[in-house]
């Protein structure tokens, strides 16, 4: 090859050098984040699943029998397990609902101009902002019959006519930290709404405004479909977040009064971190899993087809 055919050669074999550089790249740079996650998520998962085959109790540590379905048929047959069911159900139906109301309404409110709105919305950030724990201890404390907020502004009001063991009464321990969950979980529906209700285009309220649009028809034709991608995504993400969390109750009543707040993720916990038994824990929480799994399934279909 002559000296005035090089530069052609070169020209020629640097761009596919770039392309195979361009699709290179995204792979690289994904992959810690992969391997992350490969390392932190999906290897206890298979590890958790591994386990639930088999018999494996700390009291016993060098006995990791294979029992194959034992701990799943185990599991259908435990009363506890379809009380945990039933609980988790009423949770979360009852939570999200009661979250996304809540900060649909907040996010309205903190859309509108009024003095010491950026006050506001940082301030209502911190529920969200608080450790778990911290707030279960709070409303521990609210909740305390001897001397807690919720009794002593009740007995004032005259609602009621002698102070209520929130959390030691199996008919309210549940309600009680709905309402915990409740507050705590309500900002971030406010916060992603919020987000939303700042990109729908004003435009579209004054043509409404000028076409005679009462208040109502401009948030069911506008500010509804304006948002309702956003709702879908933070329902979701919700009752994920939701349905794993247990680290309230625990800290609140401990699953009880009796199995008054026991749910599917405490008692999975219960039985492998209190009693010790990793097999049949691993096995509540793989069904629990697939369960969400579906429940998860489902509601993208429906939502898909909603947006779309």
């Amino acid at each position: 090859m002559t000296d005035a055919t090089m530069p052609h050669a070169q020209t020629q074999a640097a761009p596919p050098r770039r392309a195979l550089a361009r699709r290179v790249l995204p792979y690289a740079m994904l992959s810690p984040a992969v391997l992350v996650t490969l390392a932190i998520v999906f290897f206890p998962m298979v590890q958790t699943a591994w386990m639930s085959l088999h018999d494996y109790v700390l009291f016993r540590p060098n006995t990791f029998d294979w029992v194959g379905l034992k701990n799943f048929r185990t599991a259908l047959q435990d009363e506890v397990l379809w009380i945990s069911l039933w609980h988790t159900v009423i949770w979360m139906c009852t939570t999200i609902p009661a979250q996304l109301l809540l900060g649909l309404v907040t996010a309205l409110l903190l859309n509108q101009d009024f003095p010491w709105r950026p006050v506001a919305r940082a301030l209502i950030i911190i529920p969200w902002a608080l450790p778990s724990v911290v707030i279960a201890l709070m409303w521990v404390w609210i909740y305390d019959s001897n001397y807690g907020v919720a009794n002593e502004f009740l007995l004032r009001l005259g609602l009621i006519q002698k102070a209520i063991p929130w959390l030691a009464n199996p008919d309210t321990a549940l309600a009680a930290i709905i309402l915990t969950l409740t507050w705590q979980g309500f900002p971030f529906f406010a916060v992603m709404i919020l987000a939303g209700l700042q990109s729908i285009p004003r435009s579209y309220y004054e043509a409404a405004s000028i076409d005679g649009a009462s208040p109502w028809r401009q948030f069911w034709h506008i500010t509804l479909p304006g948002i309702s991608g956003v709702m879908v995504t933070a329902v979701l993400l919700r009752t994920i977040w939701v349905a794993n969390s247990f680290d309230v109750i625990f800290v609140m009543t401990g699953g009880g009064p009796g199995y008054a707040t026991y749910t599917l993720p405490l008692f999975a916990f219960v039985k492998a971190r209190t009693n010790l038994d990793f097999g049949y824990g691993s096995a509540i929480a793989v069904l629990f899993t697939l369960l969400l799994m579906l429940v998860v399934v489902v509601y993208l279909k429906r939502t898909g087809k909603a947006v779309s």
